[in-house]
């Protein structure tokens, strides 16, 4: 796959994401009516809604993830046809992830219970925060990619009481010590 043809290929991708989301009725932008580059209240009905919120860390360890897979599954394909495929499965999770069976799982989380998907800028810029993710992996050392993964999901369970790993769990069964923990946050963050 060309250079040229990857690129047309990334556009594609975002530009069906896009489309997938309105088809379902999901808003471009925040109802609130105007864009924030950072949305830093997870309770907030603007979560989800803006270009970045405390999620976005979950996106840039998806590319981590993506990178060491897709690496190990198929190491004689480009980096740039990896960064193809990783795209095509985050941008996947990003339209199953607003159905409305898996808005409805959502909402039964603790953190989640206003949940009404996700805009179309912040699905959009969820993947591209996958993208940077997986540049990085490529980029740093195995070890540093390890770390700066630890890092984050530490930061944004310390933050936030919730992470790419308690939502992977929560997703899959609700167990009620993360659910009673996760309750437990002021609601000012």
């Amino acid at each position: 796959m060309s250079r040229k043809l990857s690129l047309f290929t990334v556009a594609l991708l975002l530009i069906a994401q896009a489309s997938a989301l309105y088809f379902f009725g999901q808003p471009p932008i925040c109802t609130c009516g105007y864009v924030k580059v950072w949305e830093g209240n997870v309770l907030s009905s603007g979560n989800s809604q803006h270009v970045t919120d405390w999620y976005t860390f979950s996106h840039i360890i998806h590319g981590f993830i993506f990178y060491g897979v897709l690496w190990l599954l198929f190491p004689r394909m480009s980096v740039l046809q990896r960064l193809v495929f990783a795209l095509g499965i985050e941008v996947a999770w990003e339209v199953i992830e607003n159905t409305p069976m898996v808005i409805q799982h959502y909402r039964e989380q603790a953190l989640a219970q206003g949940y009404t998907g996700d805009s179309i800028i912040n699905s959009v810029s969820d993947s591209l925060a996958m993208v940077a993710g997986f540049l990085l992996a490529w980029r740093l050392p195995l070890v540093a990619t390890f770390a700066v993964a630890l890092a984050l999901e530490a930061f944004v369970a310390y933050e936030i009481r919730d992470n790419l790993t308690l939502n992977i769990i929560n997703l899959v069964h609700t167990f009620p010590a993360i659910h009673n923990w996760q309750s437990a946050l002021p609601p000012s963050r």
